[in-house]
């Protein structure tokens, strides 16, 4: 079983994801970080590639359509959406919470991190060596710790405890025997390296403006250190962080339809985002990302449809906008069904089709990508390159309200910056109005379900919408099964499974 073991996370710690990236040159074979110092770089790069992950069925998914299940269908923001049966097994599984440990898209979840965790080690190992400036080596640690911190962080929120891997290893029989690369530790141990490797980034990275687009930098790595202290409940260090970012005055609020096109890729909202885009004549995106959720032909047919039709936003969702908020008809695609056959005309000015050729009433609006109004390589190509935003201002201004609220702060500042934008009056800085802002701020954005877990409410919203959550259980993913049989029975399962 051992030399099973091994094969598994040959994949997971020794790949070395250095191909040609969406912000650097391709690696040139041969060389080593003290013979050329640009490889340090490059090196950093395989990392951010790492994240463009989205093989969902197969060697591994980080921000694909297992992502998107796990985040946005398992809650109570989106249904399965496409035809009923259409992966009933796994997506259906996530939606009503009837998991299981062979569920695949557990499977790729677990394999995607770890293999982009894998890269990680890598570049750290290369940069240990690497013949530049101490303040430029530690500047590219800072990014590939918050990369690896990021990675943890999505790993302990899907699965609890989970094997801390932190080094490359030397060969085999170190793989083999190292309890860290078989055996799940304590999530809190695993929450104390997230945040070591997170303020590392913050003590070494430089304001955004000092750093090229799609490089992590200090607000992001403050932002995102801050998520975790929110999920532990440290509200001061929470309050504190995003005080930081905020009156760093290097972010800002932009009008939130453009938010989710090319033209809000980097804007001045956005703190970190998975680049995508047209590099050396390809089409460099998340596999599965964009065509999963993109409008489906059904009915009478008759027209070329967006995609696959999953991940269709709920009528829980739709009817939780007030009148008059503007992020609604920015965040979710209305099928018209009027009987008038007028269609839907998106912001691009393409016309979807009435309901009688379209498969499902409604669709998420930030997953579309414009075929004649953004510039790709392959117009045809219905996975269009799409920027996932990570982290925007507006997360950080609702960290800071939840924060201010549990430390007696200022709640009404940051609530008021988020509604007013939304075109809303301002509302009294309860607990309850700043779940409710941060649930339709960020809708179909990949918190909402994490959000219940760690606000204790999963149970009662999920079941209340007609799902089977069972508290105690789901609110982590199963261990996979195939990597417990490739560990020789040393991965535990989680409670329940």
């Amino acid at each position: 079983m051992k030399t099973l073991y091994i094969s598994i996370f040959l994949i997971a710690i020794v790949l070395t994801s250095c191909s040609e990236s969406f912000l650097d040159v391709p690696i040139q074979g041969g060389a080593t970080t003290k013979s050329d110092p640009d490889l340090a770089q490059k090196l950093v790069t395989g990392t951010y590639n790492s994240l463009l992950q989205g093989d969902s069925w197969g060697n591994g998914d980080v921000h694909g359509f297992a992502f998107i299940s796990v985040t946005d269908i398992a809650s109570d923001d989106a249904d399965k959406g496409s035809t009923l049966d259409d992966q009933k097994v796994p997506v259906g599984d996530i939606d009503d919470f009837n998991l299981t440990a062979t569920n695949k898209f557990a499977e790729t979840l677990w394999s995607g991190h770890y293999n982009a965790i894998g890269t990680a080690n890598q570049a750290l190992l290369a940069l240990s060596t690497a013949n530049i400036s101490t303040q430029t080596k530690n500047r590219l640690i800072g990014e590939v710790r918050f990369l690896r911190g990021y990675l943890y962080f999505n790993l302990v929120r899907m699965f609890g405890d989970v094997p801390l891997v932190m080094r490359v290893p030397k060969d085999q029989t170190d793989a083999n025997n190292d309890p860290a690369f078989q055996t799940r530790v304590n999530k809190q141990i695993v929450y104390d390296s997230i945040v070591s490797d997170l303020q590392f980034s913050v003590d070494n990275l430089p304001l955004k403006s000092a750093y090229p687009v799609g490089h992590a930098n200090k607000g992001a790595a403050e932002s995102m250190l801050a998520k975790v202290y929110m999920y532990l409940q440290d509200w001061q260090k929470v309050y504190d962080l995003t005080q930081d970012v905020i009156l760093s005055g290097k972010y800002g609020l932009v009008d939130y339809s453009i938010l989710w096109r090319q033209a809000g890729d980097n804007c001045n909202e956005s703190i970190f985002e998975i680049e995508t885009g047209s590099y050396n004549n390809s089409n460099l995106g998340v596999s599965n990302y964009t065509v999963s959720q993109g409008v489906r032909v059904g009915g009478m047919g008759g027209w070329n449809d967006l995609g696959w039709g999953f991940c269709t936003p709920t009528t829980n969702l739709i009817n939780a906008y007030e009148p008059g908020d503007k992020r609604k008809d920015a965040t979710i695609i209305f099928i018209d069904n009027s009987g008038t056959h007028k269609g839907t005309v998106l912001w691009d000015g393409f016309r979807v089709p009435s309901k009688d050729s379209v498969q499902n009433l409604y669709y998420n609006y930030k997953a579309y990508a414009s075929a004649s109004k953004e510039t790709f390589v392959n117009q045809n190509d219905k996975d269009r390159p799409k920027n996932i935003k990570i982290l925007r201002y507006a997360d950080v201004l609702l960290m800071n309200a939840e924060a201010a609220y549990h430390i007696g702060g200022d709640v009404s500042t940051p609530l008021h910056l988020i509604r007013q934008r939304a075109g809303l009056a301002d509302v009294a800085p309860t607990l309850d109005n700043i779940w409710k802002e941060r649930r339709l701020e960020l809708a179909l954005e990949h918190d909402r379900f994490w959000d219940l877990v760690r606000q204790g409410r999963a149970s009662q919203v999920l079941n209340a919408v007609g799902k089977h959550f069972v508290a105690g259980t789901h609110e982590l993913l199963p261990i996979p099964n195939s990597q417990i049989q490739l560990s020789g029975g040393k991965l535990t399962q989680n409670f329940g499974y």
